[in-house]
């Protein structure tokens, strides 16, 4: 009897084994893409960090760096929603460049406020996602057909609104949209030694040694670390929001009797995802701040992530994405989402010109060109699949910060631009032979 009791333990602690080790790999699955992502982020900073003698990882550097990746974010963001629903737009850089003209040209030849500016910026943008829209949806012509016509004659007349000459600059409010930084509250900017800075050397003398060898290397400048209160008091807020709604979606899962990770597991992975939120906003906080380029993506990537992941509009675009004619069939309007989401694309747009000529602070000539292809890049290599269907927001900003991280990089080895191409290029190709590997697997 003792024995018969023994091998049914046996048995229930062996299929409670195969049970928690089947949950982890089917999440494991599920999240593999962006798990590799991430950590293929973290390695890309990591070896440029040590190609750069510790110069690429300086709170300097990064901060730049995702000043820099802003632009490309945002076209990647609505990049993302058009690839999933089964077009590409080739425009957006010759639309962006565009945009930042007029937006120029309404400020430094009419005297137009920000605020008005901006409005106007995102209007066209607005209207211009209308036009590609009319022709995809309504006149059949292929996306790839109409945005390339575009990209084709909004460069041509970005040279004729601006007569061949730079435009700027800008009015210092529309300028700090590229270039300004979320202000600190109790301390003062790290380009100074600021007042909690000045406080702890006055209460404990000179740093000690590893406190000096941290904070004398080439990742800060000066004796004592700069921080802005307001980066970390968002960084705080965002993790916070983060656990909350990771918790909220697990009891929810819990409740429909769907499958959910081991606690302890569960545990780990918001840990980590907390700890690179912390280290992100905190890089900044050592620096000059958050800029407010940089919030505006994240709020963008916020708002987006919901509409993709729990509307019915962006249920929709993965349905066309995924099988059109099922996507009739069950009766989705599929001129009117494909209207919604190449405005959504133009506004968009819209916000990288003013992003782009306000940290510029001018409009030139050339400003957007190839910016296209940088955002079907990084949208391509956040995960989004070039056949539809497939792909996250998430993912997207990601994919944003490995393209700025491999031009960063490379430029501070000084890696010919020739090289630079070819990387970029190959880094593109093999993302899309994975995403094609991955759907002949699957």
């Amino acid at each position: 009897m003792s024995l018969i009791k023994e091998n049914t333990l046996r048995n229930i602690s062996i299929e409670k084994k195969s049970t928690f080790n089947e949950l982890v790999l089917n999440s494991f699955k599920k999240n593999l893409r962006q798990y590799t992502m991430v950590i293929a982020l973290l390695v890309i900073w990591l070896t440029f960090t040590y190609l750069t003698g510790s110069l690429f990882l300086s709170p300097r550097n990064l901060s730049n760096l995702f000043l820099q990746s802003a632009t490309i974010g945002v076209l990647a963001i609505g990049m993302t929603m058009v690839l999933v629903a089964g077009h590409l737009d080739l425009s957006v850089g010759s639309v962006a460049g565009f945009i930042g003209a007029a937006a120029a040209i309404l400020q430094v030849n009419y005297n137009w406020p920000t605020i008005p500016t901006v409005l106007a910026a995102l209007a066209i943008g607005a209207v211009v996602g209308i036009w590609h829209g009319f022709w995809v949806a309504h006149q059949k012509i292929p996306a790839f057909i109409v945005t390339l016509a575009s990209m084709i004659a909004f460069r041509g007349a970005i040279l004729g609104i601006t007569d061949g000459r730079t435009i700027g600059p800008m009015d210092d409010s529309f300028k700090s949209i590229g270039q300004g930084y979320i202000p600190s509250l109790l301390f003062t900017p790290a380009t100074q030694l600021d007042n909690l800075g000045q406080v702890v050397k006055n209460s404990f003398g000179d740093p000690v040694t590893g406190y000096k060898f941290l904070f004398n290397s080439k990742f800060y400048e000066g004796d004592i670390p700069p921080v802005n209160d307001m980066s970390l008091f968002v960084a705080a807020l965002c993790i916070g929001i983060f656990l909350y709604t990771q918790v909220k979606q697990r009891k929810s899962r819990m409740t429909y009797g769907f499958e959910v990770l081991p606690l302890s597991l569960e545990i780990l992975r918001l840990t980590f995802f907390s700890v690179i939120i912390a280290a992100f906003f905190s890089i900044m906080a050592f620096y000059m701040g958050i800029p407010y380029a940089v919030l505006i993506v994240f709020v963008l990537g916020v708002i987006f992530s919901i509409v993709t992941s729990n509307t019915v509009f962006g249920r929709h675009l993965y349905a066309m994405g995924g099988n059109l004619e099922a996507a009739k069939l069950s009766g989705i309007n599929i001129k009117k989402r494909t209207m919604g989401v190449f405005i959504l694309m133009g506004s968009l747009a819209g916000v990288a010109g003013i992003i782009l000529t306000a940290r510029l602070n001018a409009a030139t000539t050339s400003a957007g060109q190839n910016l296209e292809l940088d955002a079907i890049s990084a949208a391509i290599i956040g995960g989004t699949s070039t056949m539809g269907g497939v792909g996250t927001i998430f993912g997207a900003i990601i994919g944003a910060l490995v393209m700025a991280s491999l031009d960063n990089g490379m430029s501070l080895m000084n890696l010919d631009v020739t090289w630079q191409y070819i990387v970029k290029g190959s880094i593109l190709l093999l993302a899309v032979w994975v995403d094609i590997s991955s759907r002949k697997k699957s």
